[in-house]
């Protein structure tokens, strides 16, 4: 069965062509909806759970549609995505076969309800997913210092990455996890370490979990809103 990739449709066109030799890529964008500088991030309107996704409900229909034609089981949300922040990070939290990792206060009901059964974790950062990366073997990468602070304090195992050379257009920067995606033993990134100050420490981490780095183009981090994999 082939691999979906769903993804900033601003992304560089030279990562969007490598990430095609994996399997197929759908391009994500709206318009009118959020920030515009964040309107083309897949995390902000997918939650994106092993099992189960949680889909904003005002995601645009074609996007939706396509969920169904790829067969991801999914469930509407309760909360449409809002200009701003919070209603913005609604649906922006990580979710693993074990946790529900998410600043609680700002999570959609339908979030707490399809993910109630997993360990929950409440963090200090409406943006978690945009903020964290999850891998296996109970390992993270993070750019939020308040996210390591609360996952270290559950016995979690945590690197923390300065992203201040992610690029956001739009903003100072971006954050590491919405440069990434996993798929097996595959971490996919767009752009390369070699511009980013903590590079050699996420290629050694990444090493010690026995991932294949994937480095989509020759470039700066860039901050797509994830890339999320079904």
């Amino acid at each position: 069965m082939a691999v979906n990739y769903i993804v900033n449709g601003n992304l560089p066109k030279e990562a969007i062509d490598k990430l095609s030799d994996f399997g197929n890529v759908v391009l994500f964008s709206t318009s009118g909806i959020t920030y515009p500088q964040v309107s083309n991030h897949p995390d902000l309107f997918f939650c994106a759970g092993t099992r189960k996704w949680v889909v904003a409900r005002n995601t645009p229909a074609e996007y939706i549609q396509k969920l169904k034609s790829l067969e991801v089981e999914y469930v509407l949300g309760s909360t449409p995505v809002g200009s701003v922040y919070p209603k913005s990070a609604c649906y922006n939290a990580v979710v693993t076969d074990k946790y529900f990792i998410h600043k609680f206060s700002v999570s959609d009901a339908v979030l707490k309800k399809t993910y109630g059964h997993l360990n929950p974790v409440s963090i200090p950062q409406g943006y978690a997913r945009c903020n964290l990366l999850p891998l296996k073997n109970n390992g993270f990468i993070t750019s939020d210092k308040g996210i390591q602070k609360v996952l270290i304090e559950q016995n979690m195992d945590v690197l923390y990455v300065d992203s201040s050379q992610v690029l956001l257009p739009g903003f100072e920067h971006g954050f590491f996890g919405g440069c990434a995606g996993v798929y097996r033993d595959m971490v996919f990134l767009s752009g390369s370490l070699k511009y980013l100050n903590d590079g050699e420490r996420v290629k050694n981490y990444l090493r010690k979990l026995n991932y294949q780095v994937i480095e989509l183009y020759d470039g700066p981090l860039f901050d797509g809103g994830s890339i999320l994999i079904c």
